[in-house]
């Protein structure tokens, strides 16, 4: 008697049946993590619909990868998925909160709460943020654009911006976020480090 693939081995059954385009193995998969992601979202500010949105992006991601050769079984996919899952989510809200001051009613409440001086120390920062972003010339101001406020992945910005690849970006990208830090404290008159 067989015992049965899940018992096995059930994410190399699941990464096959990807590589040969059976998407049955996204249903699967889709139902397997569909209750740990939709407790993630809904406990960090997001509704059940928002859920099903970032656990269908994280399938897409992992497809994509599996797909293209790029995924490097490090861990259990359900570890994969929600891990990606929780990352797509938190860029979102960040993504969301940098938008909320945009509108009246939001800077209405923030200057309620914020004292005066707390305001203008915060429209510094922003200034600093801007003339240091300007300063920062390119690939940095792109990169750093592409991934904070448009939200693209390592290998988007790859492609987009000519890098190797995806590890070659982070790389970067940490060089490019540690020269803003370091920009924006000489602007506001901080020692740097």
């Amino acid at each position: 008697m067989q015992t049965p693939f899940f018992f096995l081995n059930n994410d190399s059954k699941l990464l096959d049946a990807i590589r040969s385009s059976d998407e049955e193995a996204l249903v699967e998969l889709f139902r397997q993590n569909r209750r740990p992601i939709t407790s993630l979202v809904t406990r960090n500010q997001g509704s059940e619909d928002d859920a099903e949105d970032v656990l269908q992006e994280a399938m897409v991601v992992l497809w994509d990868r599996v797909r293209s050769g790029s995924f490097e079984y490090q861990a259990k996919l359900s570890t994969f998925i929600y891990a990606t899952a929780k990352n797509i989510w938190f860029r979102r809200l960040a993504r969301h909160r940098r938008e909320l001051p945009a509108t009246e009613e939001a800077l209405d409440v923030a200057a309620e709460d914020a004292s005066p001086l707390e305001e203008l120390e915060e429209n510094e920062r922003i200034i600093a943020v801007q003339k240091a972003m300007e300063q920062l010339g390119n690939p940095c101001r792109d990169l750093l654009l592409l991934f904070y406020w448009e939200d693209r992945s390592m290998e988007e910005i790859a492609v987009k911006l000519g890098f190797a690849n995806a590890d070659t970006v982070k790389s970067k990208k940490y060089q490019c976020k540690k020269s803003l830090e370091h920009l924006v404290r000489s602007m506001l008159g901080g020692s740097d480090g």
